[in-house]
């Protein structure tokens, strides 16, 4: 009987940054997506893990992120959720998987670079608890930039945070903050709204914006005027409160209107040409009317998705170390 004593392999050190990637029909981007990110990542000499959770994807995205695994299985990890859930829930589950104590947020359209990864954790390095990314020299269409800019300012107003970018998803966050994050239960949330909430110092840095060169965007000039929407009813109840107040005031016209027509009959008489100055009034408030049942409507839906308590996702699968 051999007294040899066996090898023992080193278990790989625990991730220091743990960069999580939502992904919906890339497969066109997700080579090289991975070959940029390993390489960048390697180069600032810290342990790392690159989390792909696949959205519920149509096309080879899955079975390339499973290449991927396989070509670095000590770093890259993969969710494959049961169906489309939405980018914040497929940035929800990697938040939950992830170890590191430095997360990164990166779209997988390569239009944001991975080489800017390593200032983001550099400016993070220097105490503040979230950096965002600012697109200063944007490549979109003035389509895609207008209703941007709408989200901007309504979240900068929302959250009492101005930030010249909500939209970009090249994003890094200490530990705590998305400890925070994971916390939340909500079945709808907007992770760059949500953080800046539990982070007590925010900074936003220039980083880099190239074209799409292949795939399509996900966010259509509809879908981004529903985000704006949805931010503005999920993070505060601004809304509603603008329509009662315009309510009250168009109520109190309405008065002062009534008080200045019965003074007119009595010193000019009976008249109709102010019929048509009526329909409008009525129409104006048929309409304010209409948006308020509409807003109610909203917030009592939002009451209702969450009183049914049902998963945010569903993983399908993984691949990778587990956590």
């Amino acid at each position: 009987m051999s007294n040899q004593v066996l090898p023992v392999s080193e278990p790989a050190p625990a991730p220091e940054i743990s960069v999580v990637i939502p992904v919906f029909n890339e497969e066109e981007n997700l080579r090289e997506l991975g070959e940029r990110l390993i390489r960048t990542l390697t180069g600032m000499g810290r342990p790392f893990e690159i989390i792909f959770v696949d959205d519920g994807s149509t096309d080879g995205s899955w079975q390339l992120l499973a290449d991927l695994n396989q070509q670095y299985p000590q770093n890259i990890r993969a969710l494959q959720f049961h169906r489309n859930f939405g980018q914040h829930q497929a940035i929800f589950a990697g938040f939950q998987a992830s170890r590191g104590q430095v997360m990164v947020t990166l779209d997988a359209d390569l239009q944001n670079p991975p080489e800017e990864i390593p200032r983001l954790v550099a400016k993070l390095d220097e105490g503040y608890d979230t950096v965002g990314g600012w697109r200063e020299d944007r490549q979109d269409s003035i389509f895609r930039r207008l209703p941007s800019q709408l989200v901007n300012t309504v979240m900068s107003r929302v959250t009492g945070v101005k930030l010249r970018d909500y939209g970009c998803m090249l994003r890094a966050y200490r530990r705590s903050v998305v400890d925070s994050i994971n916390q939340c239960q909500e079945s709808s949330s907007f992770i760059p709204a949500l953080a800046n909430l539990f982070a007590q110092r925010v900074a936003e840095i220039p980083v880099g914006h190239a074209e799409r060169e292949r795939g399509k965007s996900k966010y259509g000039i509809f879908k981004l005027l529903r985000l704006n929407f949805d931010l503005m009813t999920g993070f505060s109840n601004l809304p509603i409160h603008l329509v009662g107040f315009m309510g009250v005031s168009i109520a109190f016209l309405g008065l002062l209107f009534g008080f200045f027509l019965i003074i007119r009959r009595i010193f000019v008489g009976p008249e109709v040409e102010g019929v048509f100055t009526l329909f409008a009034i009525l129409f104006v408030f048929v309409g304010l009317n209409t948006l308020g049942l509409a807003l109610i409507g909203e917030y009592v839906g939002r009451i209702y998705r969450e009183v049914r308590g049902r998963p945010r996702f569903v993983i399908r699968q993984t691949l990778g170390p587990e956590s």
